[in-house]
């Protein structure tokens, strides 16, 4: 899909939704500029973003800057005048995607949200509805969010929430009860995302119809080289098209590298490279989201296919072959049927009914003559038992007589005493970030052991 593991460059973006005292803006402002400079040691592709509402919900943003010093400037200038009413937590998150989507039109990499927030969001279901829609789009373009909740609440209206957001995009929640435990849970991020190879099931990778023309709004079209541009594809290095060579098929370039690409060649590299539909493609340079007309994709993509194809409307010619036998045969019972009704009818009138014999009756068993007594043991209120021939019948087992089939069915009941009570559960859940553990104390997100 759009993930590849190539991918380097990331861009963190701090979302601070914090409106209480339980953080500094001292810790925070030390706490971020030693994961900046810590990140650098691993990787010098970094960037990093802030996010900050103000009173009047206006957002001050600052994105892909190359060190601390820009966001320093927001915290110090912003810090008094932010918003301390309220969290607004999906309005930043509505803020920081559609800033991640307009990027990533133009190149590729990893956005690592992380939420810095101390107080639940309690604006309606609506929102949340709206973001969880965004959330998938989201993780086809590399987004990644890890939430912080500050505070020493055991439990919060939002928990559910924000464990939603954070697994959607393959991210965790993370809880920090003390002050002093912020810079060591925010330097368990630093290591990058693309490290870890995440087994992801396959309707998670799928892309729905209905998103199509999302991501084609996203996607730009190629354009027609200037004058002076050689028309040589970067794809097949040729002038002439070597698939249809035809003088027809004109080189066309991306807008924002200058990539040429014959439209067979870009056909069938977006083909053999999909991210969810044929003609939408990454550029072989840019990664830049570009697309292509959808018919003659898909008129390629039939021509290479042809054979499966053929292979398909094989199998679709017998399975109607074979719906037709059974129609047929239907027809044919149906029609013997009618003709022995016919004949009876004609037989009625030709030998006359009094001569006609109505067909044997099943004879059933005799019932059981034998009489059964019930008692109850212990007065009006006690257990009734059954008493055959002056035997008692155990009250363990409970009889019940078919009399269609004439048969005695024994279904014994189940003492709640005999029931065992399951096993204890090896499943547990880390104390730091909630990720769920399976047969181990130590997670694998956040390293904590448990």
């Amino acid at each position: 899909m759009f993930r590849k593991t190539s991918v380097n460059s990331e861009e963190f973006i701090f979302y601070i939704d914090l409106t209480t005292d339980f953080l500094k803006k001292k810790s925070l402002s030390k706490s971020i500029s030693s994961f900046i400079k810590d990140k650098e040691k691993f990787n010098t592709l970094s960037s990093y973003g802030i996010l900050l509402f103000q009173e009047d919900d206006n957002p001050i943003t600052v994105y892909d800057a190359k060190d601390f010093g820009a966001l320093s400037d927001v915290i110090d200038e912003k810090w008094q005048t932010r918003e301390t009413e309220k969290s607004l937590f999906e309005n930043g998150l509505f803020e920081i995607l559609a800033y991640i989507f307009r990027k990533s039109r133009e190149a590729r990499k990893n956005y690592r949200v992380i939420i810095i927030s101390d107080t639940p969001s309690l604006l309606s279901e609506d929102y949340h509805h709206a973001l969880y829609d965004l959330l998938i789009k989201a993780k086809k373009f590399d987004a990644f969010i890890d939430i912080i909740r500050l505070g020493d609440q055991k439990f919060y209206a939002d928990d559910v929430k924000l464990k939603v957001v954070a697994s959607e995009t393959h991210g965790g929640v993370f809880y920090c009860t003390e002050a002093k435990l912020f810079l060591n849970i925010l330097r368990s991020l630093i290591q990058s995302k693309s490290e870890f190879i995440v087994v992801q099931p396959k309707e998670d990778d799928q892309i729905f119809e209905e998103d199509k023309i999302f991501y084609e709004r996203l996607a730009v079209d190629l354009i027609s080289l200037d004058s002076e541009e050689e028309e040589k594809c970067d794809i097949c290095e040729r002038e002439l098209c070597p698939i249809c060579d035809a003088h027809s098929d004109e080189v066309h370039k991306c807008f924002n590298c200058n990539a040429k690409y014959h439209a067979c060649c870009a056909a069938n590299y977006a083909i053999a490279n999909p991210i969810g539909f044929n003609h939408l493609f990454r550029c072989i340079q840019c990664d830049t989201l570009l697309k292509l007309d959808e018919e003659y994709v898909e008129m390629i993509y039939r021509e290479e296919h042809e054979e499966e194809f053929e292979a398909e409307l094989m199998e679709l010619g017998i399975t109607d072959e074979i719906i037709e036998e059974e129609l047929f045969g239907e027809e044919q019972i149906e029609e013997q049927s009618f003709e022995e009704d016919e004949e009876l009818v004609i037989g009625k009138e030709i030998i006359g009914p009094e001569k006609l014999r109505p067909p044997p009756r099943l004879v059933k068993p005799p019932p059981n003559l034998t009489p059964t007594k019930k008692v109850k043991v212990g007065g009006y209120f006690g257990e009734e038992i059954n008493i055959i021939n002056n035997d008692l019948v155990p009250t363990a087992i409970k009889t019940i007589v078919s009399d269609s089939e004439g048969t005695i069915q024994v279904k014994e009941k189940i003492s709640i005493t005999s029931l065992k009570p399951p096993r204890k559960s090896t499943i547990k859940f880390c104390q730091m970030c909630g990720q769920t553990l399976s047969g181990t104390s130590i997670c694998p997100i956040c390293g904590f052991k448990n």
